[in-house]
């Protein structure tokens, strides 16, 4: 709102001869590191009210598992409050309200659906797994898997309906329609900023359902991966950052061709969610690093996820996210594989338990040592993606 009210009194404020002790804001750059500032400082600042509130309400973990090696370990996390994932989106949302062109800047208002929309299913998910027990008759540990899918693909489909329409449909060569696929010139070099002839421009229906296949298994992928204590919210921190370059990419016409990437119109702005979500879960980490004193729940993994794959899908670099998501990724593809092969085998498993973080854990790893590990891994893969950039 900041920004709004800057835009709205500019001219006043030019009068007056005040224009000068504000115009920082009209610095992108400044405004991102300042939402990211501010998420940050808030989720320090208000997380143990906001714990202790939770903890009042005895919205802590069970400490159940289904893995009996994990038993033991899950047994002392028991009424450690989660929904904590209520910081991470309200100080990303908060900050990113202030301080971006919400007014005009159809992207931001988007992505804010995005985040906020994933964050009420995960945490209507979180709260009937958390309230069963006090229920009469209840019997339902949280959605059921098909119901999540229905709102996240349903998402995932506006998502797609919207993002293409904002573009030029139109236009058979629109770069936020475009396929931007690892190793491949959008522009030609040295030609102006001519785009390249080989460029693959998906049609209206196939840019849909990619929308919907991409948003909806970054945000479980994200789900799964929240499994031990700072593991979630520090790979978020590694990706976000690798977000917050690209966005600034994509959103400058000049650089955007220097580098021979997709430049896409008014996606700048979402430096600015990028930044908050990056700067919330860094605050996050404060409170949630081991020994956790609160987990994100299914509240801030399902939104944290989302948020990421559609900032991904606006600036058309979702391969460089699968990248930079290498962890994401692994985690989903573990617990897919042992699923689908204890299936098929008829009781044997590929690991000693999915996702993979807890393999890890039942072979010896402390948990500090996965996270820990997990988290160089994500830096590097961060700092890998962005070397790509260079490679065309």
């Amino acid at each position: 709102m900041l920004y709004v009210l800057l835009d709205l009194l500019r001219a006043r404020l030019l009068d007056w001869d005040l224009y000068r002790f504000v115009r920082v804001l009209d610095q992108l750059t400044f405004r991102a590191l300042a939402a990211a500032a501010i998420a940050f400082f808030t989720v320090l600042v208000l997380g143990r009210p906001v714990i202790e509130w939770l903890r009042r309400r005895k919205i802590g973990d069970t400490g159940l598992t289904d893995a009996a090696g994990l038993r033991q370990a899950a047994s002392s996390k028991a009424n450690t409050p989660t929904m904590g994932g209520l910081l991470i989106v309200g100080a990303a949302a908060g900050s990113t309200l202030l301080l971006a062109d919400v007014r005009g800047s159809f992207y931001i208002n988007l992505g804010l659906v995005v985040m906020l929309w994933l964050a009420a299913l995960g945490g209507f998910d979180d709260w009937l797994k958390l309230t069963a027990a006090s229920r009469p008759g209840a019997s339902r540990q949280g959605l059921r898997a098909w119901e999540k899918l229905v709102f996240q693909i349903g998402l995932g489909a506006l998502v797609g309906v919207f993002l293409y329409s904002h573009g030029d449909s139109a236009a058979p060569r629109d770069l936020a329609h475009v396929l931007n696929l690892p190793f491949q010139r959008t522009y030609d070099p040295g030609a102006g900023g001519a785009i390249s002839g080989g460029l693959w421009f998906l049609p209206r229906g196939l840019f849909v359902i990619w929308a919907i296949l991409f948003l909806t298994g970054m945000s479980n992928a994200t789900n799964i991966t929240d499994g031990m204590d700072g593991l979630a919210a520090g790979v978020t921190v590694a990706v976000g950052a690798g977000l917050i370059v690209l966005c600034f990419i994509a959103g400058d016409e000049g650089a955007a061709q220097r580098l021979l990437v997709p430049f896409v119109t008014e996606s700048d702005e979402l430096i600015v969610l990028a930044a908050a979500v990056t700067g919330s879960c860094l605050g996050f980490l404060w409170w949630n690093c081991a020994p956790a004193q609160v987990f994100m729940g299914d509240t801030g993994s399902l939104a944290l996820g989302g948020t990421l794959a559609y900032i991904a899908l606006v600036i058309r670099q979702e391969f460089l996210l699968l990248l930079m998501s290498g962890v994401f990724l692994v985690e989903i593809a573990s617990v897919v594989l042992q699923v689908g092969y204890f299936k098929w085998s008829g009781g044997k498993r590929v690991f000693r338990c999915a996702p993979y973080h807890h393999h890890l854990h039942l072979g010896g790893w402390t948990e500090q040592q996965v996270v820990a590990r997990f988290w160089i891994i994500s830096a590097i893969l961060m700092v890998l993606g962005l070397a790509l950039v260079k490679v065309r």
